[in-house]
């Protein structure tokens, strides 16, 4: 089975314990897929900086519901920072990702009740070997020459760092790769750094 081409969906094969059966409690999910969205967005053309904010140049589909959601979200706002933007809606974009790869064969979705009293949504990833591929394309891009990374595996693994995703980038290897992953985010646009002040704000409290 082919890797998904979203970035959201990247992240949440990614975030995904194949031990636990499940996405660490302990994981900012939900910034890491709106910076993700945000990035794809960018990437593709769809949104640009315009002082440390996203601007919509020219409306046009991007035939993903996610992007879309998103991109409708930023056009009948006023303007918001990046970070404002990771920091919203987050629960509805996990659910939101979560069924797109269901609806695409990457996981199955089994609704589930803890202590038969809570209701929650037990997710299985049907080919292990699509997570596999993921790792492989972040130890890949930690590697490869900088001018032949594609900007989409910078921005996968600037989300990741930013996003202390510690189940694929741990400390140890962070540090290793410091100058690499400062590489990446730069490349990779304004999200990895939006990312990181939108984490920090809300482990303070701040708005």
């Amino acid at each position: 089975m082919a890797v998904p081409d979203s970035l959201p969906q990247r992240i949440f094969l990614l975030a995904y314990n194949p031990e636990k059966g499940r996405v660490g409690l302990d994981t900012y999910l939900g910034a890491m897929l709106r910076a993700a969205a945000l990035a794809d967005l960018y990437q593709g053309g769809h949104l640009t900086d315009e002082r440390g904010r996203p601007a919509i140049d020219v409306r046009h589909p991007c035939r993903d519901p996610v992007l879309d959601a998103l991109l409708e979200e930023i056009a009948g706002s006023k303007p918001h920072s990046w970070q404002s933007w990771i920091g919203h809606r987050q629960r509805a974009t996990v659910r939101a990702v979560r069924q797109q790869l269901n609806d695409g064969g990457w996981v199955h979705l089994q609704p589930h009740k803890i202590l038969g009293l809570f209701p929650t949504t037990e997710v299985t990833i049907r080919d292990p070997r699509v997570r596999e591929e993921l790792l492989d394309r972040v130890n890949t891009t930690l590697h490869k020459p900088i001018g032949g990374i594609d900007p989409a595996d910078a921005a996968l693994v600037a989300i990741i760092a930013a996003g202390d995703l510690n189940l694929v980038l741990d400390r140890k290897t962070k540090r290793a790769n410091k100058q690499r992953i400062q590489e990446l985010t730069k490349l990779s646009g304004p999200i990895g750094p939006a990312l990181h002040k939108s984490i920090q704000a809300a482990a303070t409290g701040e708005v």
